[in-house]
């Protein structure tokens, strides 16, 4: 047998994994992960490495292959765990070893090191002052200014004494050789969260937060590991279930990671578990400087932090002691990674979980299907809360069809209902969310008249609008010629929806000149603390109206908000994409969610031009079994996951022709393959984009009921890839279950 090790797996020239042999005293002993001591390079040098994998053939001369030494006494557990784990991703969602890892392993990068630094006086005071006479007798200035300071105060910062003073650190200098001072340092993390930490009120849990923490906590006590999934209304108090989850795991010696989807959610929930854990917490985001970063990790490896909360990076935080990983709105699509291993934090906490004996709680007012899904086939226990913590009515929600309001003549994009109740609201000094829609904005055609949407006849999703006129399905290529009139009522009015939140935010100040509006989308918060600042100034009633994207609909809690207007409901209904369904219900009933968590009753308004479709019904009528049952219904239908398993293959390259042919090659290979005949392959397509910085995009869907199927498609596929030279020159990743359609 022959062990794949991966040398310095925390250096950032990470490149390539060696085989070694196994000698027969450590036959079995060796597992992926494990460390080990291996001869490394001409010199033979005792080195570190990182079992990888395992195979029975040598891949080059075995005369030269060299045997491993032994394994690493004091090995460093953590990093053996996390290795296994970039094994387990690499091979259930393809890419290489070298891949999984720089996903996993916090890279070692060359990061200035933060120093604070002090100067103490060494001698005691009756010396001093002597020292300080011959100073002023030498008419030595500076040096004199430094003593005085340091016989009223005996240690000082060097940067605030120096600059006060005006000294140089030759000074200094000629001081510490004369054995007066000492100049020390320790090294100071950069600490990402800057705000004052306000006083936690103390909160009373309701019956159902009690009885869905004593659950876990009957199950955490006898040893039992479970995942979980916290299933509870908008403002059923989810959050405080997490915080006291962790803080039982936290006493009994754990660690905990807590995920979140969105930059945007990080300071009202970072503020919240800072007024519980205090310094205990640290978070992670995309925003935070390298050094930052860098330093969050240092702070883990020093054993400063217990708590980590931050988008699906923070699931590898090297916590030794890990307890529970809570992913918090686990519906969200950006919980899937877009850079390959394509991994998806659920199902990549989970295996984490099981690997290193840590609960997994999942939280969401609209589940995921695949969560959902979990729960009715046993694999994950259901925690609900179904009522608001504060025990308030849910909102009222209003269904407006724009196809009425054409008719009548209002051409605005806010319905005269809309209208009606922003002016109702301004009055009573209340505040007011405008939500548009903009997730899935393919360039679906669709008719204002009537409602109608252009739809592919083998695949029940929309067309996309092209440039040359044609109306294409991303799923398998069908394509048709634009249409002027819509084939359903004969209207001229069908065509793609062209409004953003900046034409919302000017009509709104026409409508409402008095009215203060902020917009927060991705121009208006590119700054790092740009979502901070826009929340902040709406928490602080310093505004009246918030008009955003899907940003300002996750999590946040503003009890003086009473209105959520929802506008063009169907943005995301028709994109082309099997999940579109999905994400409509998810979004509107997190819209609404915002509306009436204070005193006063919240209202929604669901602008909409297809007002019967059951996302929308069942988005109004906050009923999340039922919008279940249909979506599934469809699911099965149709083959789509979570029923049935989805594995996209996406192939490209700079010559046209050679990726088509290779496209059809791999397709038929994977035909081949598949013996039993158990899985669909449709393709390949042009993807939704099908050319980037001159590279051609083509796209292979295989469809089957088992994943492990579709994971042996995969290996098979890489093997073929790799003995063909033709696949040299095309970029080929592989994506299960895509979270969008290429």
């Amino acid at each position: 047998m022959y062990a794949d090790i991966i040398i310095d797996i925390t250096h950032e020239k990470l490149d390539k994994v060696f085989q070694y042999s196994i000698p027969s005293h450590l036959e079995g002993m060796l597992k992926v992960g494990t460390e080990v001591v291996v001869p490394f390079g001409r010199g033979n040098k005792e080195t570190k490495g990182y079992v990888t994998g395992f195979s029975r053939e040598a891949g080059y001369d075995v005369a030269k292959i060299k045997p491993v030494a032994g394994i690493a006494k004091d090995s460093v557990a953590i990093e053996s765990k996390l290795v296994a784990l970039a094994a387990w991703m690499k091979e259930y969602y393809g890419g290489t070893m070298i891949q999984a890892l720089k996903t996993v392993i916090p890279i070692k990068r060359t990061e200035r090191v933060k120093e604070k630094r002090r100067i103490r006086l060494l001698l005691d005071e009756e010396a001093g002052k002597k020292a300080l006479d011959v100073y002023l007798h030498k008419n030595q200035k500076a040096r004199a200014r430094l003593l005085a300071a340091l016989l009223d105060e005996p240690e000082q910062e060097y940067e605030l004494l120096t600059r006060k003073l005006n000294i140089t650190r030759a000074v200094v200098r000629a001081l510490e050789e004369q054995k007066i001072v000492a100049l020390q340092s320790e090294q100071v993390f950069r600490n990402p969260v800057k705000h004052k930490v306000r006083e936690r009120e103390e909160v009373r849990l309701t019956d159902e937060q009690r009885h869905a923490i004593g659950v876990f906590w009957d199950d955490y006590r006898q040893g039992k590991r479970e995942n979980y999934l916290v299933y509870g209304v908008t403002g059923s108090g989810k959050t405080e279930v997490y915080m006291e989850m962790i803080d039982r795991v936290l006493k009994e010696g754990g660690q905990a990671i807590v995920l979140i989807p969105e930059i945007a959610l990080t300071y009202q929930t970072v503020m919240r578990f800072y007024g519980k854990f205090g310094d205990r917490v640290s978070i992670l985001n995309s925003r935070m400087s390298q050094g930052e970063r860098f330093d969050q990790m240092e702070r883990v490896k020093a054993g400063e932090v217990d708590v980590m909360i931050g988008p699906r990076s923070a699931l590898f935080t090297p916590f030794p002691n890990l307890g529970l990983i809570v992913i918090d709105e686990e519906h969200e699509t950006t919980y899937k990674s877009e850079q390959v291993p394509r991994y998806h934090a659920r199902e990549t906490a989970m295996m984490r979980g099981k690997m290193e004996g840590a609960s997994v709680v999942l939280g969401s007012a609209t589940p995921s299907l695949e969560a959902f899904y979990g729960c009715k086939r046993g694999r994950i226990k259901m925690l609900e809360l179904k009522n608001r913590a504060t025990l308030r009515e849910l909102p009222a929600v209003y269904v407006e069809d724009m196809r009425k309001e054409m008719k009548a003549g209002n051409r605005s994009i806010l319905s005269d209902h809309l209208k009606e109740l922003m002016e109702e609201r301004l009055k009573k000094k209340e505040q007011i969310m405008l939500f548009l829609n903009r997730r899935g904005y393919a360039g679906f055609v669709s008719c204002r008249a009537c409602g109608y949407v252009v739809k592919c006849p083998h695949c029940d999703v929309s067309l996309s609008a092209h440039k040359n006129g044609k109306m294409v399905c991303h799923y398998c290529g069908y394509e048709e010629p634009q249409v002027n009139l819509c084939p359903s009522c004969g209207s001229p009015y069908i065509g793609g929806f062209k409004a953003g939140t900046q034409q919302v935010e000017e009509l709104v100040k026409r409508q409402f000149p008095s009215a203060r509006a902020l917009r927060m989308d991705m121009d208006t918060t590119k700054a790092k603390d740009g979502h901070e600042k826009i929340l902040e100034t709406f928490a602080n009633e310093e505004a009246d109206i918030l008009i955003g994207t899907q940003m300002i609909v996750k999590g946040h809690d503003f009890p003086n908000v009473t209105l959520v207007g929802i506008l063009a409901a169907d943005m995301s209904l028709y994109s082309n994409d099997y999940r579109a369904g999905e994400r409509t219900f998810q979004l509107l009933t997190q819209a609404a969610g915002r509306a009436g968590r204070g005193s006063g009753k919240g209202e929604v308004i669901i602008q909409t031009y297809s007002p019967q479709h059951y996302s929308i019904q069942m988005a109004a009528a906050q009923d999340y079994e039922g919008f279940y049952k249909e979506e599934m219904d469809y699911r099965e239908l149709m083959g789509y996951p979570p029923v049935e398993q989805l594995l996209a293959v996406l192939m490209t390259g700079a010559d046209e022709s050679m990726l088509e042919t290779a496209a059809r090659y791999l397709k038929e290979f994977a035909q081949l393959a598949d013996k039993d005949k158990e899985l669909q392959i449709i393709g390949p397509a042009s993807p939704n984009v099908a050319k980037v910085s001159d590279a051609y995009r083509r796209v292979l869907y295989l469809k089957g009921g088992d994943y492990k199927r579709l994971v042996e498609a995969k290996n098979r596929m890489e093997q073929y890839i790799e003995i063909n030279k033709g696949f040299q020159s095309l970029r080929i990743q592989f994506d299960f279950n895509p979270m969008n359609v290429f």
